[in-house]
């Protein structure tokens, strides 16, 4: 699994408005559904798709992974970024891959405490 990659406080107050956004919208699906785990993914386009955790008898999925799958239901093409709000240290190697699958190696999942405060920029 590849190490995060750490964000600097310095770096974070200057976090793109798009990228803080897709934070706050993670964020704010954690909160309003009381779940672990709120994400939200931006598509090739700038549409936003955002998610909780489900947990039900016969389906469990991540945030990450529901917020990939909504974009794919959708017709998304590919991801710019991913935001992952959390009390986990990092991102499973699941979600890595959800997000790798559809927006390319390079896509950015941005992982934030349940703060909204962003903790680090991890590589898929």
């Amino acid at each position: 699994m590849a190490r995060p990659m750490l964000i600097r406080m310095s770096d974070a107050a200057q976090l793109d408005p798009e990228d803080r956004k897709i934070i706050t919208l993670a964020r704010s699906a954690r909160a309003r559904n009381g779940v672990a785990e709120g994400a939200a993914v931006r598509d090739e386009t700038g549409r936003t798709y955002v998610a909780g955790t489900v947990a039900l008898d016969s389906l469990q999925l991540s945030a990450v992974r529901t917020a990939v799958a909504m974009a794919v239901a959708s017709g998304a093409k590919s991801l710019e970024a991913a935001a992952l709000v959390t009390d986990a240290e990092t991102a499973t190697d699941e979600d890595r891959a959800a997000v790798r699958d559809l927006g390319g190696a390079g896509t950015p999942i941005l992982l934030a405490g349940t703060d909204g405060t962003l903790r680090a920029s991890l590589s898929v």
